[in-house]
């Protein structure tokens, strides 16, 4: 119980410290506001959280966490980067049916490739491996959704140390629905407000909700991006945005146990793993 009390005391002071920064996106999008619960020390909380009945994992470029979800305990873990080892830049997590799936790229790396790899949630052995070679950008995250799996292939307008052009151009990142062998069927862009709350990065993270709404993050930012397929057309429509205390982006996972619908992200920089209250969206 004590690390639980250390918890919810971090999770007060985090949200303390949440100011109204995030700049107005357009007027005629709504605005809501999310409620942080909880925050939890994971030291490898630097790219993403997935979320299942029993625990969270925290991934870093080459490590995963496993964690007691109620009292954040660390439970169990993986770790690469032995000599040689192929992963570098694992992105967002997806806990589904008893494995955890990871969005992985060569990041900063010209020219991009990535991967999907998977491991096996209970012994957090990985067991399995699907590579997209150089293909549509840094693949950045993963999720499941209405029997597909779903993604984004980001590109960068950051020149990369040693390169001479941008990493692919913010411009040219894509939403993409794939099938079970991780196949695209269908793609989408992002609006361009959007893509410039982004720039010079890319979209870090998403995952679909409760509501059937497909939540984005970028990189840096406290804000979530509400958004649904359009009715024609390649552009994703952008139906609101989700100011989120503390949170800076990065990969996130809405709870699908069959506990309260709640969203948990990171704070990269404090190596916190969050439990977020979101609103209900009811766009205009």
């Amino acid at each position: 119980m004590k690390n639980r009390s250390i918890a919810r005391v971090a999770a007060v002071g985090l949200t303390l410290m949440f100011t109204m920064g995030c700049a107005a996106l357009a007027a005629d999008r709504p605005a809501f506001q999310a409620r942080m619960l909880e925050a939890f020390d994971a030291a490898e909380a630097r790219q993403g959280v997935a979320i299942d009945a029993r625990y969270f994992y925290a991934a870093s470029n080459f490590a995963i966490t496993k964690h007691d979800r109620r009292t954040g305990e660390q439970v169990g873990e993986w770790r690469g980067r032995s000599a040689g080892d192929p992963l570098i830049h694992l992105d967002s997590l997806v806990a589904h049916e008893g494995k955890l799936y990871a969005s992985h790229s060569n990041y900063p790396e010209w020219p991009m490739t990535s991967s999907v790899e998977i491991w096996n949630a209970e012994t957090m052995e990985h067991i399995e491996t699907h590579s997209f070679g150089i293909y549509r950008g840094s693949f950045t995250w993963l999720d499941r959704h209405d029997g597909s799996w779903w993604g984004a292939f980001a590109n960068y307008d950051k020149v990369q140390a040693g390169q001479a052009a941008a990493y692919g151009n913010t411009d040219s990142t894509q939403v993409v629905k794939m099938n079970d062998e991780f196949a695209v069927i269908e793609s989408w862009i992002l609006p361009r407000e959007i893509l410039d709350r982004f720039r010079p990065m890319s979209n870090s993270g998403g995952s679909w909700g409760p509501d059937g709404f497909l939540y984005l993050t970028g990189h840096d930012h406290g804000e979530a991006y509400v958004m649904r397929l359009p009715h024609a057309g390649s552009v994703l429509e952008w139906v609101a945005t989700v100011q989120v205390p503390v949170m800076e982006g990065q990969g996130i996972a809405w709870d699908r146990s069959g506990n309260a619908p709640h969203l948990w992200a990171i704070v990269k920089k404090d190596r916190k793993v969050l439990k977020i209250e979101m609103p209900s969206i009811k766009p205009l």
